[in-house]
């Protein structure tokens, strides 16, 4: 058993449904090497080692692809080193995911890392709300994006664009959303608890929130 294995037996996530073919698994190894020779040069990630990339990136994107339906469009917002875009495409291949991260060399970095994995991703060198001006999505992604105020900034005017955002918070996302109700951002949208489970190796809970227009 290699040390990736052991560390996912010992968070007892080792029988995920997603995680079940060999095939995944060995996809999502390559991609932390390839990630983490480039991040030698390029500042991807924080997460160089396998029991954080596990407990933190890995549950993370194990808790939101259960929230998307099969065979949904899915536009990840500010992919970075592809966490969760990239390996939302590995864990659920069923999906049409598609990155976007502004600056060049990091777009280059997500484009050569999905050639590599021949995983089917579209990656944009541009911001996503851009995109939401011409084209709409069933489902938005954002993992440590900013705030919720500033998710509203980013996205006020384009929520009709998505079925929903499913952005991915700590336990401060209650003092986000007061800020950004005192600051009139929210008069939009509906934002509801989509789930909540712990955080391995820390004592707080994580959150995946489920953000769309409001309908009234």
């Amino acid at each position: 058993m290699n040390e990736f294995q052991q560390v996912i037996e010992s968070f007892d996530i080792a029988q995920s449904s997603e995680l079940a073919p060999e095939e995944v698994r060995e996809k999502i190894q390559q991609y932390c090497v390839l990630l983490w020779h480039k991040n030698q040069k390029l500042n991807l990630t924080r997460h160089t080692d396998w029991e954080t990339f596990v407990a933190r990136d890995l549950v993370d994107t194990l808790q939101l692809s259960k929230l998307i339906e099969h065979g949904t469009e899915v536009l990840d917002v500010g992919s970075g080193g592809g966490v969760p875009g990239l390996l939302l495409a590995i864990i659920r291949p069923d999906l049409r995911v598609n990155l976007t991260e502004s600056v060049g060399k990091k777009a280059l970095a997500l484009v050569e890392f999905a050639e590599a994995l021949s995983v089917p991703v579209q990656v944009f060198q541009e911001r996503a709300e851009s995109l939401l001006a011409e084209f709409r999505y069933d489902y938005m992604t954002a993992r440590a994006v900013g705030s919720l105020s500033k998710l509203c900034r980013f996205f006020n005017g384009h929520w009709i664009n998505v079925g929903a955002m499913l952005a991915t918070k700590g336990p401060n996302w209650v003092n986000e959303k007061a800020e950004a109700e005192a600051a009139g951002l929210l008069d939009e949208i509906e934002i509801e608890l989509a789930a909540e489970y712990p955080t391995p190796m820390t004592d707080w809970s994580s959150t995946i929130l489920r953000i769309c227009a409001r309908k009234d």
